[in-house]
Parts: C-alpha cells; sequence; structure tokens
C-alpha cells in the first residue's frame, strides 16, 4: 500500500513515511492509492474483538509494518484499564421514543473524548515509522486544537521518547475544563499555548509552519523534524475507521440488523470532517451505508456546501456551546473532494487556492451531484442543542454532551426530511462532564461560575458520575499560561524546540 498526496498524485510514500511526516510538502494531504475491498470477510471479521478487528484493518493499510508490530501498537494502545472495560468503545440503543437510533459512545479513553480512539495509538504508529524512516530524527509535534484534540494528544504523547508535543488552542474557544485539561497537563515534553483568535487562526498558523522552508532547515540542523497529530495525518485517520466497523458488526451480533448486507446510516458532529471521513472510508471498504448525516452547529459552512457545492468561509465565526466544531476551515474536506473528482489533483489544488486567497470555492457538478448523493447536511443552534441535552435526559435518562445533541437533533431532522427508519449510528463524541456548564444549563440553573460545583450538581441531577480523570483536574496545578498572536506561532515554536538543545 502507497500513498499519495491530494495535490500532487504524483509523490508515492509508504505507511511509515506519511505517519512520519504528516503533510506532504505542497500542503496536500496524504490518502492511499487505493482502499481494501473487506465485504468478503465480513463474516469472519463480525466475530472479531476490538483491537483483533483493529489488527485486521491497520493490516491492510500499514503494510511496512511487521505483524507483530502492528500488534504491539493495539495492544498498548487499547489496553482495557485504559478505557474502563474490555471494549473500548459502547453502542448504546436510544430507541424509547420510537426513533431507531444507536448512541457509539468513543469517550471512554484516559481524556475522555473520541480524539482518545486514534491518539493512544497514535504515538505507537509514530515511534515503529521513525525507526523505519528517520531513527536518528527527534520529532516535534504540532497540533491545534478546538479542544478534545489537544488534550487527547498531549496525555498520548506524554514522556514518549525523542519527542516533543506542542499544543496550540484558541484562546476563547474551548470549554473550561477542556482549557484546564490541557494546561495542567504532565511531561517533560509538553508544552501549551493559547492564540488569539479562532480555530481557524491556530490551524492556519499551524499549517504555515508546516510548509515554512526556512523553519524546516532550522529544525533539520537541530535533527529535529516535524510531525502532526491533527488528522491531517494518516495515521490519526486511520484508527477512526475501526470503529464503524466494529460498530455495525455489534447491531448484527445483537440482532438490529439481520444480514451483512443490511445498509444502516451514521450521524457524525463534525467540524474537521475527519471522524465523518472515516466513515465514508469504512463504506468504501464494503460498510453497507445508506447515508452520510454531517451534523454542524451554528458554524454551518459544511451543511451549506453540501446542500450547493459552495464552500465559503466567510461568514461569522459562532462560539458555540460545542467548541470542538467551532470551525470554518474543513480540512479533511480536501479528502473527500480528492477521492470524488476522481483523484484529480489539480481540480483539488484548484479549489484550496482558491479557499486560501478568496475564502471560497466552488466544485464541479458532478461532484456536487455525488456529495449530494451520500450525504445529508443540517445545523442546529445552542438553544436547539439544549433542548436536545433535556429531552434525552428526560425520555431516554441519558445525559449527552453537546456536540453529541447536535449530531441527535439532525439525525431527526433527517428523519422528518426523509422518512427513512433505517437503524442509524450516532457518533457521540465526548463526556457530557467536558461541557459541564453548558450540559447542567440545558437541564438546570448553571449561575454558579466554579466549574467544580457544576460537576457536583450534575451528577445528582442526571444520577451519573462524572469521570474520575475530570474530577481529579480541581486539584491539579495549570503549568501552561502563554497565550500569543497567530503572528507569533513560529517563533513560539522555535524558542520552544530549539531552547532545549542549547
Amino acid at each position: 500500500m502507497l500513498y499519495q498526496s491530494t495535490r500532487n498524485s504524483s509523490v508515492k510514500k509508504k505507511a511509515s513515511e506519511v505517519i512520519a511526516k504528516g503533510i506532504s510538502e505542497e500542503g496536500g494531504l496524504f490518502v492511499p492509492e487505493n482502499l481494501p475491498d473487506l465485504q468478503e470477510h465480513f463474516s469472519q471479521m463480525a466475530e472479531m474483538n476490538y483491537r483483533e478487528l483493529a489488527k485486521y484493518i491497520f493490516s491492510k493499510f500499514l503494510t511496512d509494518f511487521t505483524p507483530e508490530e502492528i500488534s504491539a501498537c493495539v495492544e498498548n494502545a487499547y489496553a482495557s484499564d485504559r478505557f474502563n472495560g474490555e471494549e473500548p468503545v459502547r453502542l448504546v440503543p436510544l430507541t424509547k421514543t420510537g426513533e431507531n437510533k444507536y448512541l457509539l459512545e468513543l469517550w471512554h479513553g484516559p481524556t475522555c473524548a473520541f480524539k482518545d480512539m486514534a491518539l493512544q495509538i497514535l504515538p505507537h504508529f509514530l515511534t515503529v515509522s521513525l525507526q523505519k524512516t528517520a531513527p536518528e530524527k527527534q520529532v516535534v509535534i504540532l497540533v491545534a486544537t478546538s479542544g478534545d484534540t489537544g488534550k487527547a494528544a498531549l496525555e498520548g504523547f506524554r514522556d514518549v521518547p525523542d519527542t516533543k508535543i506542542l499544543v496550540f488552542y484558541p484562546q476563547d474557544g474551548v470549554s473550561p475544563m477542556q482549557q484546564r485539561q490541557m494546561c495542567t497537563q504532565e511531561g517533560d515534553n509538553v508544552c501549551v499555548c493559547a492564540v488569539k483568535g479562532n480555530f481557524d487562526d491556530t490551524q492556519t498558523g499551524v499549517k504555515q509552519i508546516f510548509t515554512d522552508k526556512r523553519i524546516g532547515a532550522l529544525l533539520d540542523e537541530q535533527n529535529m523534524l516535524f510531525s502532526s497529530a491533527n488528522s491531517i495525518n494518516w495515521g490519526r485517520l486511520l484508527p477512526q475507521v475501526v470503529y464503524y466497523f466494529y460498530s455495525y458488526f455489534d447491531l448484527f451480533r445483537n440482532g438490529t440488523i439481520k444480514s451483512l448486507e443490511e445498509k444502516i446510516n451514521i450521524a457524525v458532529p463534525t467540524g474537521n470532517f475527519g471522524n465523518i471521513l472515516a466513515a465514508y472510508y469504512a463504506s468504501k471498504m464494503g460498510l453497507p451505508v445508506k447515508r452520510f448525516l454531517c451534523a454542524s452547529n451554528s458554524n454551518n459552512v459544511l451543511t451549506d456546501f453540501i446542500r450547493t457545492g459552495v464552500y465559503d468561509r466567510r461568514r461569522e465565526f459562532y462560539t458555540t456551546s460545542s467548541p470542538s466544531m467551532d470551525i470554518l476551515v474543513s480540512s479533511n474536506l480536501e479528502r473527500l473532494l480528492y477521492a470524488l473528482a476522481e483523484e484529480d489533483c489539480s481540480s483539488v489544488s484548484g479549489w484550496m487556492e482558491e479557499l486560501a486567497s478568496t475564502g471560497k470555492y466552488e466544485v464541479n457538478q458532478k461532484v456536487f451531484c455525488k456529495v449530494k448523493e451520500l450525504f445529508f447536511g443540517g445545523f442546529c443552534d445552542d438553544n436547539e442543542t439544549a433542548a436536545v441535552i433535556r429531552e434525552l435526559l428526560e425520555e431516554e435518562n441519558y445525559l449527552c454532551d453537546p456536540h453529541t445533541a447536535v449530531a441527535v437533533n439532525v439525525y431527526r431532522q433527517y428523519l422528518q426530511e426523509t422518512g427513512d427508519t433505517a437503524p442509524t449510528i450516532i457518533a457521540s463524541t465526548a463526556s457530557p462532564y467536558k461541557f459541564v456548564q453548558n450540559v447542567l444549563g440545558a437541564v438546570a440553573d448553571a449561575s454558579d461560575p466554579d466549574e467544580f460545583s457544576n460537576l457536583n450538581r450534575l451528577e445528582l441531577l442526571s444520577h451519573t458520575d462524572a469521570p474520575s480523570q475530570l474530577r481529579g483536574l480541581k486539584d491539579k496545578t495549570v503549568r501552561f499560561t502563554d497565550c500569543i498572536t497567530k503572528e507569533q506561532m513560529a517563533e513560539f515554536v522555535l524558542q520552544a524546540v530549539c531552547s532545549d538543545r542549547s
């Protein structure tokens, strides 16, 4: 299996090379040359536990890894004690209201967000990749986060030998609990910094650093190289494919679907388009999916794109109760466009150049028709999000976070518009206790500014328990307080990584 760039299909790289590098030199994203068709193996795959299934799927993509290397990566990442149970994900039926929906809980890992499913294994992938491609180098992991990726990456790469990780987050664009998770992070190789601006400013700054030849040369002099833990890195995206297969087989095992050919829908709350793209890749590998429901908050640039074929980030940016989706530049959409444009890298490059220069692009009619056929786009505002949180607690006795609530709302929009009652898997992406103020505010008064007092109240009201790793943040020391402009990010990186070598 070789990989090529979305902006230059003549680039051919092995899996270890693309995981180590993160992003192609011209700014394109790496994608596999082809996707394996696994459908004829479904009967065998349906009998596998999560770790067995992950090893099987990874073996199709990481062809320059040995079976022993893949096995070690999986066993270390998905050990049961790291995910509070035998299997790292849970599929929870919510059907009391007559809706055929199943919440795929992806947040039982160490940082209580779905990013753990990829970022617990990415450090192991990267370690193996560097041994094959640059054994003498130290790697510098750069991360832009809208909340969850940052903490998950920090925890995954904490004290990993020959790595340093720098995480940037928008100053006012994460929840108080997310900020506290990151700024109290332990580890000798970690660094966290706030950026004045929104997530798009932060993400653009990181991308520019990646492709800055001056900075690259300075790092090379220090025997260092950049890599990424964002979903622009194929090693971060690949693990997300696994849980869509696993949940589908879970529906088969529990009798919800009667055959391994029956189609389902998949609804995903998404801002950067990585999590829903993983579901699309799973379908290209044989997973029977009728429709992908792309759920957005008030930053509804993806909804408009799916409905019109025009991607236009020139709009008001909203800070919402679902901050991990407060994004107007969805990086992973580029990979989808590359696939739907039949790997026409010149068209993809043109669209991305238009986006960078004008803030807008429009895909051709052929690509737009494919998007409309595959995807349903919907969005909801904070009031509608709060209403779903309240209704699920009252009607289903289930407490969800705001991102999951957005996806449930969009699923209901789809159900009302189409009448499609096929079983629908809804990605539940974070513990509600990561967004205590907003979740509590949906079901009761949340005027108390103290995050941990509100956590106690939410436990009592919902008869649920907050994860111990979030409760324990109260007594942790804040280590990182820097806040810079996006123009200062490059120099901050150089000072942070080069000062360690001086």
